[in-house]
């Protein structure tokens, strides 16, 4: 199933450009200590409609929206002053620092309608549904067929050995919260991931911080194939790089969610939560399916991203991270080092 046939409505370029200006080159309200503080492991390109979407419905509040990595983000947990929302892909990690204490509990009534599945104490809610994915270069097919399950790519691992040497990519486990969170949850679903861990490591298989990184090699031609990118991102990118197919896994596919909670010493308290209830409300959800590939949790939304279309197009196949308590797991320390 490729991916790159969708294309998010009305991407807002102005907006982006003018949240640039308020969020990059300076915010007055940010400079007095005034703006409300968002740490986000979240591409601002990708959200900006989300942004911009925002500022139109709450034009009182300043907003300052920091995109950083899944590392720097779990770091600002402890900085002082403390963000007033924190948001991020490494699911493991938020809920450590919510288990900690770190989190504002919010209760309103989008908190209490949010699925039992994506939230936990109503402390950090998930609001994103987002395939983790393949993805190849366009010409590859000149050279072998283009993987379509998880089998596939052993195979291409096993048998294109010479061809694929140094031109596969994925995530690096100890640069990156996600994807050591990734293939966690990949040897949870298959015996078979230690086999595709040694082919890639067959090949030398490059690994990188960010999906970004691993999406700007396929483009540059230094790879061909990357394995467990971030299907939001690497959506995005094949729309202005039509040499970047986008492959969801045929025989399964993980979906992990993009974790926000208001920090427990938000300078802000009430601009967080009018933030996060913005993140789980009708509108919010409904221009995360509209447009951007970020899909929305909710099911009484509609558009081209959307869980339940998801589901619709993948079936049972799709594997959810679980956000709960079994996330503690994988941020102990012992089983990180094994």
């Amino acid at each position: 199933m490729i991916f790159t046939h969708l294309r998010p409505g009305g991407r807002l370029i102005g907006a982006l450009m003018a949240l640039g200006l308020s969020l990059v080159l300076g915010d007055p309200a940010r400079a007095q200590g005034t703006a409300l503080v968002v740490e986000a492991a979240l591409d601002r390109e990708v959200v900006a409609p989300l942004l911009a979407a925002f500022r139109e419905a709450h034009p009182d509040i300043a907003l300052d929206f920091q995109d950083r990595s899944t590392l720097e983000v779990d770091a600002s947990v402890e900085e002082r002053p403390a963000p007033d929302v924190v948001i991020s892909s490494a699911m493991p990690w938020q809920m450590a620092r919510v288990n900690e204490g770190y989190a504002r509990r919010l209760d309103s009534p989008a908190a209490r309608r949010w699925p039992a599945w994506a939230k936990w104490r109503d402390e950090v809610f998930g609001f994103t549904f987002e395939p983790i994915v393949m993805a190849y270069r366009l010409d590859l097919s000149r050279h072998m067929e283009p993987p379509q399950t998880h089998a596939d790519l052993h195979r291409l691992l096993t048998t294109e050995q010479p061809r694929l040497a140094g031109r596969v990519t994925t995530y690096s486990p100890l640069e990156s919260g996600v994807g050591y969170t990734l293939f966690q949850q990949d040897a949870r679903y298959t015996p078979r991931f230690w086999d595709l861990v040694a082919g890639m490591g067959r090949v030398d298989a490059r690994l990188e911080a960010s999906t970004r990184a691993m999406l700007e090699g396929l483009s540059e031609g230094r790879y061909w194939l990357g394995y467990n990118l971030l299907g939001s991102y690497a959506m995005v990118w094949a729309q202005d790089h039509p040499e970047v197919i986008v492959q969801v896994p045929q025989d399964y596919a993980l979906v992990m969610m993009r974790m926000a909670f208001i920090h427990r010493d938000a300078p802000h308290p009430e601009a967080a939560e009018a933030f996060v209830d913005f993140l789980l409300g009708r509108e919010g959800q409904r221009v995360l399916a509209g447009q951007t590939p970020l899909f929305s949790v909710r099911p009484d939304v509609v558009g081209p991203y959307t869980a339940a279309r998801l589901r619709d197009q993948v079936g049972e196949r799709l594997y959810p991270i679980p956000l709960n308590a079994s996330l503690l797991a994988f941020v102990d320390p012992q089983r990180r080092d094994d």
